[in-house]
């Protein structure tokens, strides 16, 4: 083992880049995620004819799927039909579809863990139905699904390690790139990895228990 020759600058610059595109292929992945998911929990939610059972059968589909299957998919199956992504963008489609079925439930569930009583005695002041369900509902929903929610953008975070199949020059696959240089680096390469994976799922958790105590 060679920490020393391991954790040289030039090793460590490249380590951090790769957490850098770790870092922005999450984060664009959550907003896009949150946001379809949060519709398509609405739509669950909400049990409207036909259009709620189609969303649930799919999400269903999506959930039992792996999320390495659906990488590969966004990758090699889509351009065969004329939909040609990067790499990049190629990982953000995929961990976006799987994310946002996870989500959809995870916000389905904490809108049903709202009392109905909430949602009749917003009604019955005259508010719409959408305006009880954002106005009333949501905000009690979301103190729930903080949680459960945090969690799973902690999964998305380490998942995006998956990405390494396709060459994805995330922070796994340029530590690859140095340990391959050196057989000594091997270990050192995967203490920093899980040092890297553990600072920042770390921070995430700490922020996600300061909103619920916030929010409590």
């Amino acid at each position: 083992m060679d920490f020393i020759g391991a954790y040289s600058w030039i090793n460590i610059r490249f380590l951090l880049e790769g957490l850098w595109l770790t870092i922005l292929v999450a984060a664009i992945s959550i907003v896009f995620s949150f946001v379809i998911g949060g519709i398509i929990g609405v739509i669950r939610y909400m049990k409207i004819p036909y259009l709620s059972k189609i969303v649930g059968v799919i999400t269903d589909i999506v959930r039992n799927l792996p999320l390495l299957l659906i990488i590969f998919f966004t990758y090699f199956a889509l351009p065969k039909v004329g939909l040609r992504l990067d790499i990049f963008w190629s990982v953000v489609a995929a961990m976006t579809v799987f994310e946002s079925a996870m989500l959809s439930e995870i916000i389905r569930g904490g809108l049903k863990a709202v009392p109905k009583g909430q949602m009749e005695a917003a009604r019955s002041t005259g508010l719409t139905y959408m305006q009880a369900l954002m106005s009333i509902v949501m905000p009690q929903a979301l103190k729930k699904m903080i949680p459960p929610i945090v969690s799973q953008f902690i999964s998305l975070i380490k998942d995006t390690s998956l990405a390494v199949v396709i060459a994805l020059p995330e922070v796994t696959h340029n530590a690859k790139i140095i340990y391959g240089q050196d057989t000594a680096f091997v270990i050192p390469m995967f203490v920093a990895m899980a040092a890297l994976y553990f600072i920042v799922c770390y921070v995430l958790s700490i922020i996600s228990k300061r909103l619920e105590v916030r929010l409590g």
